[in-house]
């Protein structure tokens, strides 16, 4: 068991290494704990609240107690499957605000600003509008991943960004263009009913080319001979073996799995590492921490008319979409039903977004429990830039633990603030003319909350994750003691080894993080191949004129 080129996850950011090296001649071959993502709950994209909730599709991480959240333990899914999360995650499309990236840069990552990443993003992406609008000259169209439109033929979803409009904001035509502030439609990775995710789009045609092969096992930490990385040691079932790299080691585990796999390899902490009994590679203290999340609540609002997707949600229902999906691939099995956005700043001087808007037309949960109105809609609503800061650590020297999971939520008093204002300004939309005619009573946070206590007592106990966490592995400069990669994602201080998946995000994206973590696959498989970077695009984001003076 041997290769050039030894990829750890078959997830998102690994896909697009796997496919881009096998598709340059490079012998591949990629270690996935996970089984096959074949079946209807992982392709079809209405079931989404399935897969994140089966043992078999997710690693079942949880948090440890959340100290500011009132001791709540959060899930954190993540794709143990082919594709990763992008396998099991809401299918939404955001590449990320534009000064998202130039911070990466400015703060140590060389390369790595919009006019850097845009070109990546532009190639990885087949872009069909659907007769939407959008800005075909900032997308990519003959790229392995397609990313669609739904339908939005709900009269909730159009309501939703008619209200956005009634309330002051700017309408967008393609938020992953030029302007992402505003309201508009939401891009999904769904092509012709199903989830393109990056299995779909990346590794099954990779694994069609002789030089690509994939291995079930679990990895169990990097072997290092002499500072260099020459293999993977897996165990399948109670057989541990050794998978060789001839050139390099990548690991794409995850944010939460690869800092986990970095520290049993002796990459990390010292002092966390000599605490477990294991023998030192290379101090780099960064070695998860900088972890971060985006935080949301549900804001939910009963609807007066059967207008919402509740109608749907029986068994009768659910067996019509669903025989409709398997036989055509068409009707509302084959959207994730999430075909609204928005992107707002909460206040007068920020210059871009800090919060973003998922409008669904009905009032459920993500483990699919449905509100006891029956029909309703909702937001989901939170800041995109939080200061607060959590780590991931190692709960003992043995791989088949879990990591130990603290994200620290709501520790700055600004986060408070923030999650304050996202509620306010969800209810301004919802009181909108264009929601008079569906609007029902407030189910969630309920009209009853008004004064900041009782906000931050429903912020307490219903903040849920996103399920986008990252940062725990960062990109910086090679001189940054906290820098864990350097801007081309080989691990500081061990030759042989890179590291690429949303892990080496210096500060969290705007917006859902499967595009930017593909993204990185892409850019770093350049960096792998020793090919110069794609030429710098020159083209600037639409900022507010006046984002100094004004909201919206």
């Amino acid at each position: 068991m041997q290769a050039d080129y030894v990829i750890v996850g078959a997830g998102s950011a690994g896909c697009a290494m796997a496919y881009r090296l096998a598709e340059a001649g490079k012998q591949v071959l990629v270690i996935e704990y996970g089984g096959s993502d074949a079946g209807p709950f992982i392709q079809m994209p209405a079931a989404l609240s399935y897969p994140m909730n089966m043992k078999r599709y997710d690693w079942g991480l949880k948090t440890e107690p959340e100290p500011h959240l009132g001791g709540r333990q959060l899930v954190t899914p993540r794709g143990k499957v082919i594709g990763g999360s992008s396998s099991i995650n809401g299918m939404i499309y955001v590449r990320g605000h534009a000064h998202d990236f130039d911070h990466w840069a400015e703060s140590g990552a060389q390369g790595w600003s919009y006019a850097d990443v845009l070109p990546y993003f532009k190639r990885m992406e087949n872009w069909h509008d659907g007769g939407h609008g959008g800005d075909a000259a900032w997308r990519g169209n003959d790229g392995p991943l397609h990313v669609t439109r739904g339908p939005r033929k709900n009269p909730l979803t159009r309501a939703f960004v008619e209200a956005g409009k009634q309330a002051g904001y700017p309408v967008t035509g393609d938020y992953n263009g030029e302007q992402q502030e505003g309201f508009g439609p939401f891009d999904a990775t769904i092509y012709k009913g199903r989830r393109w995710s990056a299995a779909n789009a990346y590794i099954r045609p990779a694994l069609k080319r002789p030089n690509c092969t994939i291995t079930r096992a679990l990895a169990r930490r990097i072997i290092i001979e002499d500072g260099r990385a020459v293999g993977v040691e897996v165990s399948r079932g109670n057989k541990v073996d050794v998978i060789k790299a001839n050139k390099e080691v990548i690991i794409a585990a995850s944010a939460l799995n690869s800092p986990k796999l970095l520290m049993l390899s002796g990459i990390g902490p010292a002092a966390h590492l000599a605490e477990h009994g294991i023998d030192l590679v290379a101090d780099r203290p960064g070695v998860g921490q900088n972890l971060q999340d985006h935080l949301e609540l549900y804001i939910q609002q009963a609807a007066t008319k059967p207008v919402s997707l509740f109608s749907y949600w029986n068994i009768r229902g659910k067996a019509k979409i669903g025989l409709e999906w398997l036989l055509w691939k068409t009707g509302l099995g084959s959207s994730n039903q999430f075909e609204s956005a928005g992107f707002i700043r909460s206040d007068a001087g920020i210059a871009y977004p800090d919060i973003q808007f998922h409008f669904l037309p009905i009032a459920v949960s993500y483990d699919g429990k449905v509100a006891p109105d029956g029909h309703g809609f909702q937001a989901h609503v939170g800041p995109m830039r939080s200061v607060s800061r959590g780590s991931v650590t190692l709960k003992s020297a043995d791989p088949n633990d879990a990591p130990r999971i603290m994200f620290n939520y709501m520790s700055d008093p600004q986060d408070w603030e923030d999650f304050r204002k996202c509620i306010r300004l969800t209810r301004e939309i919802f009181a909108q003319p264009a929601f008079d005619e569906f609007r029902g009573r407030e189910i969630q946070p309920g009209e009853g909350a008004q004064s900041d206590a009782e906000l931050d007592e429903f912020i307490r106990d219903h903040a849920e994750s996103a399920y986008h966490p990252c940062g725990t592995c960062k990109m910086g400069a090679a001189d940054d003691p906290m820098a864990v990669v350097d801007p081309q994602a080989r691990v500081i201080g061990v030759e042989g080894l890179r590291l690429a998946d949303s892990s080496i995000f210096p500060r969290i994206t705007n917006g859902n993080l499967n595009a930017p973590s593909i993204m990185v696959g892409e850019k770093v498989s350049d960096h792998i191949l020793q090919r110069h970077p794609l030429p710098p695009a020159n083209d600037a984001p639409w900022v507010h004129p006046d984002w100094q003076g004004s909201q919206r």
